[in-house]
């Protein structure tokens, strides 16, 4: 049965930056150069997400004029793709978990509200199941495009829907948006994590650069666990956790990756530098020490 009515419009829109500003090959900045829009159908509803492309410009770069995308993207929806993950989750666990038919998870959808027809619900299966048998050491092709990119930046996403315990783990390339690895867990413990990124650091056969999360202690956990010594720095991104919401309309994260340093933001700074610029300014220095007090 296939959808007869026109898709509405998205009612949102949202803004990914790339976290990443140093060319991953060659270490020169990357300077936004255009926009990428897509229309993605997710369990909140319909939203529209404006990318931030980056691209390098060294003459002597191997990833030259190569578009670099927001890291957080490839944690929404896959490449290509008119549906979330959150949706390709919920179908997965419908189908497996719950053992219910294809009209009966099409069924379910509608009553969610997803306009999705009962042909894509059988897509969507498929696509659940190519995931979880996603093997890197079955494919020649990605191993030779690692290979031609010196090294990877891995993203770990988990996508957990609101039936069942079982959470979708899905450890992805930023430089090149291949899916690496997939498994259904039923917890995210660092004993769990673990395994799965030590799995793919020794297929892959190029250095781990980076690790993109949302920041969880497990996860640090196990970075820490499963790379050499935990050379890989583990950078913080507004990613959608476990299937939750995440607030993406903003700018990037800091870079260094620390959390204490982060959240102190920019009005305070601003309002630092003007006090020590002026400490015996009377009325002016006394404002900014009353307003530094007040956000203490």
């Amino acid at each position: 049965m296939a959808r007869t009515s026109i898709r509405e419009r998205p009612d949102r829109e949202e803004v990914l930056w790339p976290v990443q500003t140093a060319c991953p090959a060659c270490g020169h900045l990357m300077r936004l150069r255009y926009d990428n829009c897509r229309t993605l159908v997710t369990l909140s509803g319909l939203v529209r997400l404006r990318l931030k492309i980056r691209r390098c410009e060294a003459a002597d770069c191997s990833q030259r004029r190569r578009p670099y995308r927001p890291e957080a993207e490839g944690a929404i929806a896959l490449p290509e793709h008119e549906f979330g993950l959150d949706v390709i989750a919920l179908v997965g666990t419908l189908r497996h978990r719950e053992h219910r038919s294809v009209p009966e998870i099409h069924q379910t959808m509608g009553e969610r509200g997803v306009a999705i027809a009962e042909r894509s619900v059988t897509n969507l299966v498929d696509r659940y199941d190519e995931l979880l048998a996603t093997s890197l050491s079955d494919s020649a092709r990605l191993r030779r495009r690692l290979a031609a990119q010196g090294r990877v930046i891995l993203a770990l996403d988990g996508l957990q829907p609101d039936v069942g315990h079982e959470v979708l783990w899905v450890i992805r390339d930023c430089i090149s948006g291949e899916v690496l690895l997939a498994r259904s867990l039923l917890s995210g413990t660092a004993r769990d994590l673990a395994p799965l990124l030590r799995e793919v650091a020794s297929a892959v056969g190029v250095p781990v650069a980076g690790v993109v999360s949302d920041g969880q202690t497990s996860i640090r956990r196990a970075v820490k666990q499963a790379l050499p010594g935990g050379s890989a720095p583990t950078l913080p991104v507004p990613l959608p956790a476990r299937g939750g919401a995440a607030g993406l309309r903003s700018r990037p994260p800091c870079q260094d990756g620390v959390e204490e340093t982060c959240a102190r933001r920019a009005p305070d700074r601003a309002v630092g530098r003007r006090d020590e610029r002026s400490p015996g300014r009377g009325g002016a220095g006394l404002l900014c020490r009353r307003a530094q007090r007040h956000h203490r």
